[in-house]
């Protein structure tokens, strides 16, 4: 009967944590470039009580007996689909299509990657820098601060699905300004780490990043002026995780009644 508790009690720990995974997805539901997450699950060790066993002329028993421990979290594997693009008008909201990253540095001189496209604009020694919500300036190909020089208004200001930057001046002419976003790829995605307010870092298990300037990048992405990528949270696919979880936790959880009673039973038995 031991057995069956620990082994309830796994599945009840496991369920909690994918409960705690869903209601991250549903609590960033509306996060731009959110990423969603789902929890993967691994049998324990199995306890065998009997192998299967057949002799030369087919005679024994043909299939093991063996009794599981349980399961456990192994991994959450991050969902890079992209979300649905909303249109906002804004000169410095910029949507990726395809599998590329913005990348940013951070005050202590790292740089991160995210898939938030909503940038501001942070004026420092006459110049306009494009930067995210918390300051963090937004680089170019050549690995510093995409400027703007203050003279030009900001919505004179285009980007081609390339990423450069041009200026179209009163006149109409249009003036190339020599810049470009930094877009990088990884080699596996699932192997960033993801260290909040949108941005990941490389691992060795993700490779470095490679600019998609690079020409071993065979499949570019696309920006998007004037739209953000949104969540690719689907609430209704949320909810019946949230719904599955729930019962099989409460499944997990009568498991470890059911074994109490058959405790208390045998308990009864030896005292009768």
């Amino acid at each position: 009967m031991m057995r069956a508790l620990w082994t309830a009690a796994s599945g009840m720990t496991a369920q909690q944590m994918n409960v705690d995974t869903i209601s991250n997805n549903l609590a960033n539901v509306n996060t731009t470039g959110f990423k969603k997450e789902r929890l993967e699950f691994q049998s324990l060790l199995y306890e065998t009580m009997s192998k299967a066993n057949l002799n030369d002329s087919g005679q024994g028993k043909p299939v093991n007996l063996q009794v599981g421990h349980g399961v456990r979290p192994v991994a959450t594997a991050r969902m890079f689909e992209s979300g649905s693009l909303q249109r906002t008008d804004n000169t410095l909201d910029f949507a990726i299509e395809g599998d590329g990253f913005f990348s940013v540095r951070k005050p202590d001189g790292s740089t991160v990657y995210t898939k938030d496209g909503s940038f501001k604009i942070s004026v420092v020694d006459g110049n306009t820098n494009i930067v995210t919500s918390d300051g963090y300036q937004l680089l170019g190909v050549d690995g510093e601060p995409i400027s703007i020089p203050s003279d030009m208004s900001l919505k004179n200001i285009t980007i081609d699905p390339d990423g450069k930057l041009s200026y179209t001046s009163a006149d109409g002419t249009t003036e190339d300004l020599g810049m470009q976003f930094n877009i990088v790829q990884f080699s596996n995605v699932q192997g960033l780490e993801a260290i909040g307010s949108n941005f990941y870092t490389p691992t060795g298990a993700s490779g470095q990043a490679i600019s998609e300037t690079d020409d071993s990048i065979t499949k570019k992405s696309n920006l998007a002026q004037g739209f953000i990528e949104a969540s690719n949270v689907q609430v209704a696919e949320e909810m019946v995780k949230l719904i599955v979880a729930q019962r099989a936790y409460e499944l997990n959880s009568k498991a470890i009644q059911t074994s109490d009673d058959m405790l208390s039973t045998a308990n009864q038995l030896k005292r009768g």
